[in-house]
């Protein structure tokens, strides 16, 4: 009875293992990996890579058990490695022996599937440099040096009145000298900080000035403890706040820290304990900076026989492994700017886009100039958006207690704490954005707005704010609403907010154009101006009376004939000034915005910049589709089942609830 059982248990894990053999099968199939039916000297090990949690040590001390290795490649963020060993006979006992054998990796546990291969080939990447003006120096502070900075920190001491401490999140903040304003992305240049930097820091400053890292002793410190698993979003430090060079000394454990370009260059950068990273020029004002929220980084392996690895040598021919996150303390250094910046105006991107002709166009535009754009301003489109609009206030609060919510296109999520009797989600495309959501405690989500992973007719409400706009096809705009109408249960609601063409309406212009007008009234001629696009209104600002359907929009009404591009190309908007086509390239200047008698807009910096001063400030572009009066609602009435209950134009929007 006993060997019956036993022999029954035997097939069912027989029978296991080879359905877990053809799933790793299929996927190193769509890996683009060919195995081989007779064996081999090289064989690739599906799920024992860095990208499910397999550290290079613990792989290559039981493969090693099976024969001598001649080459253990570990892909990074891949879920497989390659061995191959000095003879056939060591790779078929590693076959036989190991397949199907559990491997513990601290607390994870795998199981390893082996395949013959007949050659280990991985893509080459060339590796990025650095970005221009970034340096990073390994061992900058000594142990002992190291220990008296972490000591200097009293994080059991939250007297405000000598420094500002913070816990975030995501990790906790400590500030000296100057307090760091998370609510405006800014620093109150009046209010310094009575206890200034500790003394422990002054011997380390000195250096950096000695050794030409930077020109002028800082006065600002900000100190951030991340423990395992926490990160910070991607994000420029301020630049109308602070002067050119930032200094940051991680003490404690390493992380990887990743520079990405406008353009998409990303370059993980890994910083060892007891490193400084200087950021100056093009680093610090063109690419952004974040830390990855995660418990492992993957780390060049150490190597006594090779130099240390100092930068991104994070290529796929390079001997990896998995660096276990611990708690990492960052001193950052920076000194406050007393002068206005002087800010240069918008170039147009090196070679314009032209209008989207089919679906894979228009994927590609949308990602670079939208997804791309979103997550490398996250932290300064953010700090512009404070106050919630109030007609989108009013639909939220109309909505009864207990009502299912979804926010698509969340942004950093000021709508979802609107309504506290509501039970809301919001989703965003930008990853950077939903962790800033997450900071504040809301339930968000990345997701792209044609594709929500929510459950048809779940949904009491919908909201899309300044969303669909970005959509560069009619075909993706009407999918975008047709996705709205989808989660809603039949009789819910959705209010969609869009850019309008129309930046003057019922003889009233909207403030987009009336910030222009401060110094100049009745100017709309284009001028240089760096501000953000369309301004969010403040609460007394006046708002025109809902109009229902019949009123301002009759099916068949024609389009007004706006020329789109010239020569197919997509052309960039003057900020400030009216829009003269329906699908352009809007600037934003990757600069602080602030708050100006409750609105939220922009630093107004026309003037020319002078290299002493600041160095360059980054633009990006972003693609809108700005709508016609009549259209959104044109729009909407193709979705069967809808029906536009009321439409109205609030401050340079058009707006629908459906």
């Amino acid at each position: 009875m006993e060997q019956s059982v036993a022999v029954r248990r035997s097939k069912e894990e027989k029978k296991v293992l080879r359905k877990q053999l053809k799933a790793s099968h299929t996927l190193l199939k769509h890996e683009g990996i060919s195995t081989a039916p007779q064996p081999t000297k090289s064989l690739v090990v599906a799920n024992g890579g860095l990208g499910n949690g397999v550290g290079r040590e613990e792989l290559s001390t039981v493969l090693k058990e099976m024969g001598e290795v001649e080459t253990l490649l570990m892909p990074p963020q891949k879920p497989y490695a390659f061995v191959t060993y000095r003879s056939e006979e060591s790779a078929q006992r590693a076959h036989a022996h190991l397949n199907g054998q559990k491997l513990q990796c601290g607390e994870n546990s795998v199981t390893l599937y082996l395949s013959y291969v007949d050659s280990v080939t991985c893509e080459e990447k060339n590796s990025v440099p650095l970005p221009e003006g970034l340096l990073l120096v390994e061992d900058f502070v000594s142990p002992e040096e190291e220990a008296l900075l972490l000591a200097a920190i009293d994080w059991s001491s939250t007297n405000d009145d000598v420094t500002a401490q913070k816990a975030l999140k995501h990790r906790r903040v400590k500030h000296f000298g100057f307090e760091f304003r998370y609510d405006n992305n800014n620093v109150d240049k009046d209010k310094p900080l009575p206890a200034g930097l500790p003394e422990d820091c002054l011997p380390v400053l000195e250096r950096c000035v000695r050794n030409g890292h930077i020109n002028i002793m800082p006065d600002q410190l900000t100190v951030n403890q991340y423990e395992s698993g926490q990160g910070i979003p991607p994000h420029v430090d301020t630049h109308s706040a602070f002067e050119d060079t930032i200094l940051s000394l991680s003490l404690g454990a390493k992380t990887v820290m990743e520079f990405r370009h406008p353009d998409g260059r990303l370059v993980p950068v890994v910083l060892p304990g007891r490193s400084l990273l200087v950021m100056k020029g093009e680093s610090r004002y063109l690419w952004t900076h974040g830390i990855t929220p995660r418990k492992f980084d993957v780390v060049p392996a150490c190597d006594p026989e090779s130099p240390a690895h100092t930068t991104s040598d994070l290529g796929p021919n390079r001997n990896l492994t998995l660096s276990k996150r611990g708690t990492r303390t960052s001193f950052t250094f920076r000194k406050i700017r007393h002068e206005l910046c002087r800010c240069a105006p918008s170039p147009s991107p090196p070679s314009a886009p032209s209008i989207p002709s089919c679906h894979a166009d228009a994927t590609r535009l949308e990602e670079e100039y939208v997804h791309r754009v979103y997550d490398a301003i996250a932290s300064h489109f953010s700090s512009t958006r404070h106050s919630p609009w109030p007609r989108v206030c009013h639909f939220l609060s109309s909505l009864s207690p207990g009502s299912v919510l979804a926010d698509v296109g969340c942004g950093n999520g000021k709508y979802l704490g609107v309504n506290p009797e509501l039970i809301a989600v919001g989703c965003d495309r930008s990853s950077a954005l939903v962790q800033i959501c997450a900071e504040r405690g809301f339930q968000a989500f990345v997701s792209d707005a044609l594709s929500v992973p929510l459950r048809t007719a779940s949904c009491d409400a919908c909201i899309s704010i300044a969303v669909i706009h970005h959509f560069s096809t009619q075909e993706r705009r009407l999918a975008a609403v047709r996705e709205l109408v989808r989660l809603l249960r039949p009789g819910g609601r959705a209010l969609i907010y869009v850019w309008a063409f129309e930046q003057e309406y019922n003889k009233q212009r909207s403030k987009y154009l009336k910030e222009q007008n401060k110094e100049h009234p009745g100017n709309l001629s284009p001028i240089n101006d760096t501000s953000d696009g369309i301004q969010e209104p403040h609460g007394k600002a006046r708002m025109h009376t809902s109009r229902h359907l019949e009123d301002n929009y009759r099916p068949g009404d024609s389009m007004q004939d706006v020329s789109k591009v010239i020569d197919g190309k997509l052309s960039v908007h003057t900020n400030r000034t009216a829009f003269n086509t329906q699908d352009l390239l809007v600037p934003w200047h990757l600069k602080e915005g602030k708050r100006q008698g409750g609105e939220e807009s922009g630093e107004n910096c026309n003037r020319d910049p002078s290299p002493s001063e600041s160095g360059p400030v980054p633009v990006f572009h972003r693609y809108y589709h700005v709508f016609q009066q009549g259209e959104l609602e044109q729009l909407c009435v193709q979705v069967p089942g809808v029906k536009v209950q009321s439409s109205y134009h609030d401050q340079g929007n058009w707006c629908a609830v459906l």
